[in-house]
């Protein structure tokens, strides 16, 4: 794997608007690292494919229910940047196939192509789920099936690149 970052794996999480899931995923990954006394060695952030939330806080929603778990999710929404965002990260990880088609499109040459991964590559909890459903136009069982196969993906992740 190629490091950047002193050494450090980046890690970037990708899903359409960088308001629900992909906030999640940084703030349940940041969470798993610091509890774990390994967040020097992690650099961890999270985008949206569309530009509609740039400069937002998360859904209401997501903030309340990650809140009820202990995360504080609170990442300022940012769009991909192909540009920049290939070179600075070791692993983008996107959340459905739509996502996956989208970033892979825009990879500049295989070896940038080869660092997306979809999240559902990760989980052990629920191996028959294969992405992590958009809850945004759902209620509270979508957004906590959300956080469900965030947590097990994060420590899919966790558990497949510790150093």
């Amino acid at each position: 794997m190629d490091k950047n970052n002193n050494e450090k794996l980046s890690v970037l999480f990708i899903c359409l608007g960088n308001i629900c899931r992909s906030p999640a995923a940084n703030a349940v990954m940041q969470y798993l690292v610091e509890e774990r006394g390994c967040a020097n060695q992690y650099v961890i952030d999270s985008a949206g494919i569309g530009n509609w939330h740039v400069g937002q806080l998360p859904d209401k929603r997501m903030r309340e229910y990650g809140r009820l778990r202990g995360y504080n999710i609170n990442h300022i929404a940012r769009q991909f940047d192909a540009r920049k965002d290939f070179e600075l990260f070791d692993k983008i990880v996107v959340m459905d196939e739509e996502n996956y088609r989208n970033i892979t499109s825009q990879a500049p040459n295989d070896l940038a192509q080869e660092k997306v991964v979809r999240m559902a590559d990760f989980f052990t909890q629920h191996p028959s789920a294969t992405c992590v459903p958009d809850p945004y136009y759902g209620d509270a069982e979508d957004f906590n099936l959300a956080l469900d196969l965030i947590e097990d993906g994060c420590e899919g992740i966790l558990k497949t690149f510790s150093t």
